[in-house]
Protein backbone atom coordinates (compact mmCIF):
# COMPACT_ATOMS: atom_id res chain seq x y z
CA UNK A 1 0.00 0.00 0.00
CA UNK A 2 1.10 3.20 -0.86
CA UNK A 3 2.31 5.21 2.28
CA UNK A 4 2.46 8.65 0.87
CA UNK A 5 0.62 10.52 -1.73
CA UNK A 6 1.43 13.77 -3.86
CA UNK A 7 -1.63 16.54 -3.79
CA UNK A 8 -0.79 19.67 -6.00
CA UNK A 9 2.12 20.84 -4.02
CA UNK A 10 1.59 18.84 -0.79
CA UNK A 11 3.91 15.38 -0.46
CA UNK A 12 1.74 13.52 2.34
CA UNK A 13 2.69 10.90 4.15
CA UNK A 14 0.26 8.21 6.42
CA UNK A 15 1.14 8.36 10.14
CA UNK A 16 -0.84 6.69 13.38
CA UNK A 17 -3.22 8.96 14.43
CA UNK A 18 -2.28 8.07 18.48
CA UNK A 19 1.18 9.85 17.54
CA UNK A 20 -0.28 13.22 16.54
CA UNK A 21 -0.81 16.35 18.98
CA UNK A 22 -4.82 15.97 19.71
CA UNK A 23 -4.92 19.97 19.10
CA UNK A 24 -3.77 19.54 15.64
CA UNK A 25 -6.94 17.07 14.95
CA UNK A 26 -8.91 19.34 16.57
CA UNK A 27 -8.19 22.37 13.98
CA UNK A 28 -8.38 19.10 11.52
CA UNK A 29 -12.08 19.43 12.44
CA UNK A 30 -12.68 22.78 12.97
CA UNK A 31 -11.58 23.17 9.82
CA UNK A 32 -14.72 21.90 8.30
CA UNK A 33 -16.44 22.91 10.90
CA UNK A 34 -17.26 19.45 12.95
CA UNK A 35 -17.89 20.32 16.94
CA UNK A 36 -15.08 17.64 18.02
CA UNK A 37 -13.54 18.52 20.74
CA UNK A 38 -10.19 17.45 22.07
CA UNK A 39 -11.77 15.50 24.88
CA UNK A 40 -14.01 14.13 21.72
CA UNK A 41 -10.74 13.13 19.60
CA UNK A 42 -9.27 11.21 23.04
CA UNK A 43 -11.93 8.51 23.16
CA UNK A 44 -12.53 8.00 19.60
CA UNK A 45 -8.65 7.36 19.49
CA UNK A 46 -9.34 4.88 22.81
CA UNK A 47 -12.23 3.59 21.17
CA UNK A 48 -10.66 2.96 17.49
CA UNK A 49 -7.72 3.02 15.05
CA UNK A 50 -6.90 5.74 12.05
CA UNK A 51 -4.05 7.74 10.50
CA UNK A 52 -3.87 11.18 9.74
CA UNK A 53 -1.84 12.46 6.32
CA UNK A 54 0.87 14.85 7.54
CA UNK A 55 3.18 16.79 5.64
CA UNK A 56 7.13 16.94 5.65
CA UNK A 57 6.78 19.73 8.49
CA UNK A 58 3.95 17.78 10.55
CA UNK A 59 1.12 19.45 9.36
CA UNK A 60 -2.30 17.33 9.60
CA UNK A 61 -4.37 17.57 6.32
CA UNK A 62 -6.65 15.01 6.77
CA UNK A 63 -7.99 12.02 8.89
CA UNK A 64 -9.62 8.03 8.78
CA UNK A 65 -10.64 6.26 11.67
CA UNK A 66 -12.00 2.42 11.56
CA UNK A 67 -13.92 0.98 15.07
CA UNK A 68 -13.38 -2.89 15.63
CA UNK A 69 -17.35 -3.73 16.47
CA UNK A 70 -16.97 -7.96 17.61
CA UNK A 71 -14.52 -9.65 15.37
CA UNK A 72 -15.77 -9.37 11.74
CA UNK A 73 -17.26 -5.61 11.95
CA UNK A 74 -16.13 -2.25 11.64
CA UNK A 75 -17.55 1.10 11.89
CA UNK A 76 -15.62 4.02 9.74
CA UNK A 77 -15.68 7.92 10.17
CA UNK A 78 -14.01 10.66 10.98
CA UNK A 79 -12.69 10.61 7.48
CA UNK A 80 -11.80 14.42 6.77
CA UNK A 81 -9.59 16.59 4.55
CA UNK A 82 -8.75 19.68 4.73
CA UNK A 83 -10.23 22.05 1.95
CA UNK A 84 -7.13 22.49 0.90
CA UNK A 85 -7.15 19.49 -0.44
CA UNK A 86 -10.70 18.10 -0.65
CA UNK A 87 -11.31 16.73 -4.17
CA UNK A 88 -7.59 16.22 -5.30
CA UNK A 89 -7.77 12.40 -4.33
CA UNK A 90 -6.93 12.65 -0.61
CA UNK A 91 -10.09 10.74 0.60
CA UNK A 92 -9.57 7.89 -1.80
CA UNK A 93 -5.93 7.51 -0.47
CA UNK A 94 -6.89 7.93 3.26
CA UNK A 95 -9.63 5.24 2.43
CA UNK A 96 -7.14 2.58 0.78
CA UNK A 97 -5.25 2.93 4.06
CA UNK A 98 -8.41 1.78 6.32
CA UNK A 99 -9.28 -0.73 4.09
CA UNK A 100 -6.18 -2.53 4.46
CA UNK A 101 -5.88 -1.67 8.04
CA UNK A 102 -9.48 -3.52 8.51
CA UNK A 103 -8.60 -6.79 6.27
CA UNK A 104 -12.13 -8.63 5.47
CA UNK A 105 -14.20 -7.53 7.60
CA UNK A 106 -17.69 -5.63 7.24
CA UNK A 107 -18.02 -2.05 7.06
CA UNK A 108 -20.44 0.74 7.79
CA UNK A 109 -20.52 4.07 7.69
CA UNK A 110 -22.50 7.42 7.62
CA UNK A 111 -21.31 9.87 4.59
CA UNK A 112 -21.63 13.55 4.34
CA UNK A 113 -23.10 14.53 0.96
CA UNK A 114 -19.65 15.83 -0.24
CA UNK A 115 -18.49 12.35 0.75
CA UNK A 116 -21.32 10.02 -0.37
CA UNK A 117 -20.15 9.83 -4.40
CA UNK A 118 -16.59 8.65 -3.04
CA UNK A 119 -18.35 5.93 -1.00
CA UNK A 120 -20.35 4.69 -3.58
CA UNK A 121 -17.55 4.35 -5.74
CA UNK A 122 -15.73 2.44 -3.17
CA UNK A 123 -18.79 0.13 -3.44
CA UNK A 124 -20.66 1.06 -0.28
CA UNK A 125 -24.51 0.81 -0.89
CA UNK A 126 -27.20 3.13 0.58
CA UNK A 127 -29.28 1.42 3.97
CA UNK A 128 -30.65 4.70 5.58
CA UNK A 129 -31.07 8.46 6.38
CA UNK A 130 -29.61 9.94 9.82
CA UNK A 131 -31.27 12.72 10.84
CA UNK A 132 -28.73 15.07 12.94
CA UNK A 133 -31.41 16.66 15.68
CA UNK A 134 -30.07 19.20 17.65
CA UNK A 135 -31.06 22.62 19.58
CA UNK A 136 -31.24 23.28 23.06
CA UNK A 137 -33.51 20.91 25.29
CA UNK A 138 -36.97 22.19 26.44
CA UNK A 139 -37.86 23.48 29.90
CA UNK A 140 -40.69 21.72 29.77
CA UNK A 141 -41.29 18.45 27.70
CA UNK A 142 -44.59 18.11 25.12
CA UNK A 143 -47.12 15.46 26.24
CA UNK A 144 -46.06 11.90 25.90
CA UNK A 145 -47.24 8.42 25.61
CA UNK A 146 -48.50 6.13 28.73
CA UNK A 147 -45.31 4.68 30.20
CA UNK A 148 -45.43 1.09 30.10
CA UNK A 149 -42.81 -0.20 32.71
CA UNK A 150 -40.38 1.43 35.12
CA UNK A 151 -37.38 4.14 34.32
CA UNK A 152 -33.87 3.56 36.56
CA UNK A 153 -30.84 4.83 36.44
CA UNK A 154 -27.99 1.81 35.71
CA UNK A 155 -24.40 2.37 36.98
CA UNK A 156 -21.48 1.66 34.53
CA UNK A 157 -20.64 -0.90 36.64
CA UNK A 158 -23.68 -2.76 35.15
CA UNK A 159 -23.23 -2.97 31.52
CA UNK A 160 -23.10 -6.49 31.26
CA UNK A 161 -26.79 -6.02 32.13
CA UNK A 162 -27.46 -4.25 28.65
CA UNK A 163 -25.06 -6.29 26.69
CA UNK A 164 -27.04 -9.06 25.21
CA UNK A 165 -29.61 -6.11 24.40
CA UNK A 166 -27.46 -3.79 22.28
CA UNK A 167 -26.24 -6.56 20.62
CA UNK A 168 -29.39 -7.57 19.29
CA UNK A 169 -30.15 -4.11 18.07
CA UNK A 170 -26.90 -2.85 16.95
CA UNK A 171 -26.17 -6.43 15.01
CA UNK A 172 -22.85 -7.43 16.74
CA UNK A 173 -20.96 -6.80 20.15
CA UNK A 174 -19.88 -3.25 20.59
CA UNK A 175 -19.22 -4.38 24.53
CA UNK A 176 -15.64 -2.10 24.26
CA UNK A 177 -17.16 1.02 22.86
CA UNK A 178 -20.57 1.08 25.35
CA UNK A 179 -17.53 1.21 28.19
CA UNK A 180 -15.87 4.00 26.71
CA UNK A 181 -18.97 5.78 26.91
CA UNK A 182 -19.93 4.85 30.22
CA UNK A 183 -17.34 6.28 32.06
CA UNK A 184 -18.83 9.45 31.50
CA UNK A 185 -21.96 9.13 30.44
CA UNK A 186 -25.70 9.12 32.22
CA UNK A 187 -27.32 5.68 31.37
CA UNK A 188 -30.92 4.77 31.97
CA UNK A 189 -32.75 1.21 31.48
CA UNK A 190 -36.43 0.89 30.75
CA UNK A 191 -37.72 -2.37 32.50
CA UNK A 192 -41.07 -4.58 31.70
CA UNK A 193 -41.87 -7.83 33.79
CA UNK A 194 -37.83 -8.13 35.76
CA UNK A 195 -36.51 -7.24 32.33
CA UNK A 196 -34.88 -4.39 30.71
CA UNK A 197 -36.51 -3.88 27.38
CA UNK A 198 -34.30 -0.64 26.47
CA UNK A 199 -31.59 1.83 28.17
CA UNK A 200 -30.02 5.14 26.61
CA UNK A 201 -26.90 6.95 27.53
CA UNK A 202 -26.48 10.69 27.39
CA UNK A 203 -22.70 12.24 27.64
CA UNK A 204 -21.11 15.09 27.10
CA UNK A 205 -20.00 15.83 22.76
CA UNK A 206 -19.05 18.84 21.14
CA UNK A 207 -21.77 22.00 21.39
CA UNK A 208 -23.33 20.37 24.61
CA UNK A 209 -24.49 16.79 24.84
CA UNK A 210 -25.61 13.80 22.75
CA UNK A 211 -28.87 11.12 23.97
CA UNK A 212 -27.47 8.10 22.59
CA UNK A 213 -27.12 5.27 22.29
CA UNK A 214 -30.73 4.56 22.63
CA UNK A 215 -32.10 1.09 21.84
CA UNK A 216 -35.62 0.72 22.75
CA UNK A 217 -38.99 -2.04 21.77
CA UNK A 218 -40.81 0.98 19.79
CA UNK A 219 -41.38 4.39 19.21
CA UNK A 220 -43.31 4.75 22.90
CA UNK A 221 -40.20 3.19 25.01
CA UNK A 222 -37.50 5.39 23.30
CA UNK A 223 -39.80 8.59 23.91
CA UNK A 224 -39.19 7.86 27.41
CA UNK A 225 -35.65 6.47 27.64
CA UNK A 226 -34.86 10.10 25.71
CA UNK A 227 -37.52 12.26 27.62
CA UNK A 228 -35.45 11.51 31.03
CA UNK A 229 -32.51 12.73 30.02
CA UNK A 230 -34.03 15.67 28.26
CA UNK A 231 -35.62 16.59 31.40
CA UNK A 232 -31.98 16.30 32.69
CA UNK A 233 -30.60 18.84 30.09
CA UNK A 234 -33.07 21.36 29.98
CA UNK A 235 -31.35 24.42 28.47
CA UNK A 236 -28.43 23.01 27.23
CA UNK A 237 -27.76 22.25 23.88
CA UNK A 238 -28.42 18.23 22.88
CA UNK A 239 -28.21 16.44 20.15
CA UNK A 240 -30.07 13.55 18.95
CA UNK A 241 -28.86 11.41 16.23
CA UNK A 242 -31.67 9.13 14.66
CA UNK A 243 -32.92 7.18 11.73
CA UNK A 244 -36.64 7.68 12.24
CA UNK A 245 -37.97 10.10 9.91
CA UNK A 246 -41.55 10.50 10.79
CA UNK A 247 -44.01 8.90 13.28
CA UNK A 248 -44.16 9.62 17.50
CA UNK A 249 -40.59 9.68 18.40
CA UNK A 250 -39.47 12.04 15.52
CA UNK A 251 -42.28 14.02 16.29
CA UNK A 252 -41.79 14.06 19.53
CA UNK A 253 -37.81 15.66 19.24
CA UNK A 254 -39.12 18.12 16.54
CA UNK A 255 -42.11 19.00 19.49
CA UNK A 256 -39.16 18.97 21.55
CA UNK A 257 -37.22 21.85 19.69
CA UNK A 258 -35.09 19.75 18.21
CA UNK A 259 -34.96 20.05 14.95
CA UNK A 260 -33.15 18.36 12.01
CA UNK A 261 -29.91 20.13 11.41
CA UNK A 262 -28.22 18.28 8.61
CA UNK A 263 -28.35 14.63 6.93
CA UNK A 264 -25.93 11.99 6.34
CA UNK A 265 -26.27 8.97 5.14
CA UNK A 266 -25.82 5.36 6.70
CA UNK A 267 -24.15 2.96 4.07
CA UNK A 268 -22.60 -0.72 4.43
CA UNK A 269 -19.87 -2.96 2.54
CA UNK A 270 -20.13 -6.35 2.72
CA UNK A 271 -22.73 -7.63 4.51
CA UNK A 272 -25.92 -5.27 5.59
CA UNK A 273 -25.53 -3.69 8.47
CA UNK A 274 -29.17 -2.54 9.76
CA UNK A 275 -31.40 -5.09 10.12
CA UNK A 276 -34.32 -4.18 12.12
CA UNK A 277 -35.98 -7.01 15.13
CA UNK A 278 -38.86 -6.52 16.90
CA UNK A 279 -36.66 -7.03 20.04
CA UNK A 280 -34.73 -3.97 19.65
CA UNK A 281 -33.33 -0.91 17.54
CA UNK A 282 -30.93 1.84 17.80
CA UNK A 283 -33.27 4.66 17.92
CA UNK A 284 -30.49 7.00 18.76
CA UNK A 285 -26.76 6.73 17.35
CA UNK A 286 -23.79 7.07 19.92
CA UNK A 287 -22.53 9.18 17.24
CA UNK A 288 -21.73 9.35 13.32
CA UNK A 289 -18.36 7.35 14.23
CA UNK A 290 -19.67 5.09 15.95
CA UNK A 291 -22.76 4.52 14.91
Amino acid sequence: MKRSVRLKSFELVAQDINDVDVELLHALSISVRWPHRPKDWDLLRRAGHGIVAVDGIGRVFGSAMWFPQGDDFATIGLVITTPRTQAQGGGRWLMDQIFEQCGDRNLSLNATHAAYPLYVSLGFTSEAIVYMRQGEAPQTLPAMPPLDGGLSDLPSDRLSEIAALDARAFGTDRAKVLALLAEDASIVTLSRGGEIVGYSMSREFGRGFVVGPTVARNDQDAVHLTAVHLKRLAGRFTRVDTRERDGVFAEFLQQSGLGIAETVTTMSKGRRFLNRADNGWVYGLAGHALS
